[in-house]
């Protein structure tokens, strides 16, 4: 039978209500659910690395409606102020070089062509990166991450600015090439530098994860090492020297495979080679950084340049065995052989194995005692706080040396929480989900400390320097009645 015209219209409306009815209750649902998920998400936090299993899609669409500006709490524990730990000091000794002429842009621009990954620039307590190179994997992006969640943690606390940033393992500012009055050296930020360089050290990119290495967030690793260090006592732990890495990045580490246990000689030593490809492969299974804390010595020794593996290493509670480097991060220089390390020798490392597992197995408990003290140390004066407070001062340092006005180039773009979460995928979008601020630090950042007078400097110096010597003296003195016994 054909309808008529009002049939159609009576059954169209029908239709219409019905879907109406159901969308309208899908939407209320939806909105209490996202509510629900928004509380939860923010009620409770400092830091995102402290929420258990963070629902990625929902830990960005829940930062949409406040990216952009994050107010600052009335908490009264906002007065409350610490001193930062003893490495901040070396923030005025990394900046010295500019201390007297101040930074001009000239001199900026000069870092951007001799080396740079990215243009940061804050301006009213937003972040804006103008983009020159890729980094290697995705470094550039997880420490312009790290930045936006530092403008999140102490927002509207950095005065406006304007750096170059390098991302690449190796220093590049050579301070014999800027010698003289009219040779002014250009400022450049990267995460390592040397004795004989004037780059400016930053944190580098994987406290917020390594995506490409399944190495999570600091804070998270941090409390997966912990756990991992109670379930191996120390004095059951196995009795030789650990170290598992990729040996092919550079001749010292190659060296280093030289000491191996063998048929001809036990160095005391137990080397793997972490193919991290095959690793990748296999979904990581054996890379686990908490299931590594399982030998009473761990051994550090740099890559190309310094190395990542460094506070993963030395959070172990194993005595470190720390192979003598040519290259620093921002914090090792706070850090004191035979207090928190055990210094080896690059020229004779095999021997100095030898050695100092030797020493360690026969006392004991000072050998535990500085893998526990250089243990503490990463923990409580590297944790993610610090690590903060620590791009918090540098970078206000650096501001307040600018002798020219910051702006915002017509080609960069702002970082934010959507900006940069919302394109990644798998591991980077939930390490990103993981490290994001979600409410500003109920704290005031660390007091910072004042620069070192030149003979507390060289008094710091010559300590590590004679602590080191008497390391090497007390080995050599090790094999000399070996050799000469009867």
């Amino acid at each position: 039978m054909k309808l008529n015209n009002n049939d159609e219209q009576h059954k169209v409306v029908s239709f219409l209500g019905k879907n109406i009815v159901k969308a309208t209750v899908f939407i209320v649902v939806s909105l209490f659910i996202l509510g629900y998920l928004h509380f939860n998400d923010s009620a409770d936090f400092k830091l995102i690395t402290k929420i258990n299993e963070p629902k990625t899609p929902y830990r960005f669409d829940a930062v949409q409606n406040h990216s952009h500006e994050v107010h600052v709490s009335q908490n009264p524990n906002r007065s409350k102020q610490s001193t930062c730990p003893s490495y901040f000091r070396w923030i005025h000794e990394d900046l010295r070089p500019w201390k007297e002429t101040g930074i001009t842009r000239d001199m900026v621009e000069k870092a951007g062509r001799i080396a740079a990954n990215f243009r940061l620039v804050i301006h009213n307590g937003k972040g804006y990166v103008k983009r020159y190179r890729k980094s290697i994997q995705t470094r550039a992006d997880f420490t312009l991450w790290g930045i936006l969640q530092l403008l999140r943690w102490y927002p509207g606390r950095l005065p406006d600015l304007e750096l170059m940033f390098d991302a690449d393992d190796r220093p590049v500012i050579r301070s014999d090439d800027f010698k003289g009055q009219n040779m002014d050296p250009p400022p450049l930020f990267r995460y390592c530098s040397d004795d004989s360089s004037l780059d400016i050290v930053f944190p580098d990119w994987s406290f917020w994860g390594w995506a490409e290495l399944n190495i999570e967030p600091w804070g998270k690793s941090l409390e997966a090492i912990k756990k991992g260090n109670n379930i191996t006592q120390w004095k059951d732990r196995v009795a030789y020297a650990y170290w598992k890495g990729n040996p092919y990045v550079d001749p010292v580490r190659k060296d280093l495979l030289k000491c191996n246990v063998s048929e001809h000689e036990d160095w005391n030593t137990r080397l793997y080679i972490q193919d991290w490809d095959k690793e990748s492969k296999e979904g990581f299974k054996n890379s686990n950084l908490e299931n590594q804390c399982t030998h009473r010595y761990k051994i550090y020794i740099e890559g190309w340049a310094w190395s990542v593996s460094e506070k993963y290493i030395m959070a172990c509670d194993s005595m470190t065995l720390y192979v003598r480097p040519r290259f620093y991060d921002f914090y090792i220089r706070g850090m004191m052989p035979l207090q928190h390390y055990w210094p080896i020798r690059n020229d004779s490392k095999c021997t100095a194995l030898k050695f100092a597992v030797n020493w360690g197995n026969n006392h004991v408990d000072k050998a535990r005692e500085i893998g526990e003290v250089g243990s503490r140390f990463i923990r409580e004066e590297v944790n993610m706080k610090y690590v903060y407070d620590y791009m918090f001062h540098l970078l206000d340092e650096y501001a307040k040396l600018l002798k020219f006005k910051p702006e915002v180039p017509l080609d960069a773009e702002e970082i934010t929480p959507e900006s940069m979460g919302c394109p990644a995928t798998d591991r980077w979008r939930d390490f990103m989900a993981e490290s994001m601020v979600m409410s500003p630090s109920e704290e005031l950042p660390c007091e910072m400390l004042p620069p070192y007078d030149r003979l507390a400097l060289i008094e710091v110096l010559e300590r590590k320097a004679n602590l080191t010597r008497q390391v090497e003296l007390w080995e050599d003195q090790y094999f000399h009645d070996l050799t000469n016994e009867p």
